[in-house]
């Protein structure tokens, strides 16, 4: 069976120094863990690049989808090989060219040599002249155009072959999943959450998530949503466990005992309170969360400092600096932006005051919390716990 040949390109990883093999062994688990459904892939590191093989009865673009999806990987290549025979290599890339203009019609192009082998006596410049001329001489149609042409096509002449391509499709770059330990985040059914998880695995950190619920002022809908988006995070990040408590007995005791202004940051203290446990039995190294600074009146900045004061886990916000319309944007890229928007309302618009504290004073708000019974209801609401495990 014949195979098609993809050259993966890693990005960060390729800066790690001592620690290079590590994240290159990574990596490579993470492509072929993403290549498994497709029978007789194969995936291995040359020289600093990894070259995947996959049966060509199997589509390109959707093998492809798959390896840059995978965290760490900056683009992936289609590619064709040549013996290091400068004959050879520019019939083959005449080849090459001939089914690009077929299935495009292109009509200009210019040739890119690399030469990685050094002991290969054409040097690159050379390269790109020679095989560009015999490209021209086996495609009459094509013009070169070294300004603006309609296909680079790359020669790269490494120890083991020659290698010919023209596309580099973009991955997500970042860090292979798994190597910067594991978080835990509050996910709601908004845009933001979704996003701050996949920016944080986009790190390296694997994730698990607790989702609050207030039924029956929230409905089992709004929960499905949420699963929905957790569904769509694990097509880049493998089974995520989400653990689902009830948030409702806290939200009553609040709306019974406390000022009707603090609502909303005294009910964020005591989901930080509660993740904070389940953080701590499950390993989880820090809190995530999909604030923005100023977005809402939770989220000032006296806000997050007085919420941030019941734990003493750190708390990651990698959307904090964002502009509204960058995570949107960001939300539709990954797939999660039609779900969220869909209107079934989550815990936070529960029991909302009218006019909130937009600047506490950690000291006032204490003093509001001290008429309930904090570790209790912590307790119970732990204790309440429901795990679903969310696969891709």
């Amino acid at each position: 069976m014949e195979k098609n040949l993809y050259i993966v390109r890693c990005g960060e990883v390729a800066l790690k120094g001592m620690n290079k093999p590590y994240f290159e062994r990574i990596l490579l688990e993470r492509v072929r863990k993403a290549l498994e459904c497709y029978d007789d892939a194969e995936a291995r590191w040359i020289d600093g690049l990894m070259f995947v093989r996959v049966p060509d009865t199997y589509s390109e673009d959707d093998v492809i989808a798959s390896c840059v999806r995978v965290f760490g990987v900056a683009s992936v290549s289609p590619a064709v090989e040549a013996p290091k025979d400068i004959n050879e290599i520019g019939r083959i890339a005449a080849e090459f060219m001939q089914k690009v203009i077929d299935k495009e019609g292109i009509k200009t192009f210019k040739v890119k040599g690399k030469r990685a082998d050094k002991s290969f006596a054409i040097e690159s410049p050379e390269i790109a002249r020679q095989v560009g001329g015999m490209v021209l001489k086996a495609c009459k149609v094509l013009s070169v155009d070294v300004h603006r042409p309609d296909c680079v096509l790359t020669v790269d002449v490494r120890r083991e072959a020659a290698y010919i391509f023209r596309d580099k499709v973009k991955g997500f770059g970042g860090l292979p999943l798994g190597t910067n330990g594991k978080g835990l985040i509050l996910m709601s059914g908004g845009i933001d959450s979704p996003v701050a998880a996949f920016m944080m695995a986009k790190r390296g950190m694997s994730i698990e998530c607790v989702h609050y619920h207030s039924y029956p002022y929230t409905s089992p809908r709004a929960q499905k949503k949420v699963e929905e988006l957790v569904k769509v995070l694990a097509g880049y990040m493998g089974t995520i466990r989400m653990h689902v408590i009830n948030l409702l007995p806290i939200q009553e005791q609040i709306v019974k005992n406390c000022p009707e202004d603090e609502t909303t940051l005294l009910v964020r203290r005591f989901m930080m309170r509660i993740a904070e446990q389940i953080a701590i039995k499950n390993g989880d190294m820090m809190l995530i969360t999909g604030e923005d600074l100023g977005q809402v009146a939770s989220q000032t900045a006296e806000a997050l400092v007085v919420t941030d004061s019941v734990v003493d886990m750190p708390v990651m916000r990698p959307l904090i600096a964002m502009d509204k319309v960058d995570i949107m944007d960001k939300a539709r890229e990954i797939g999660t932006y039609d779900i969220s928007i869909q209107p079934y309302e989550d815990c936070c618009t529960v029991f909302l005051p009218k006019h909130p504290v937009t600047k506490p004073k950690r000291e006032r708000i204490e003093k509001s919390e001290s008429a309930l019974d904090i570790d209790a209801l912590v307790e119970a609401a732990v204790a309440s716990e429901e795990i679903i495990e969310i696969r891709p």
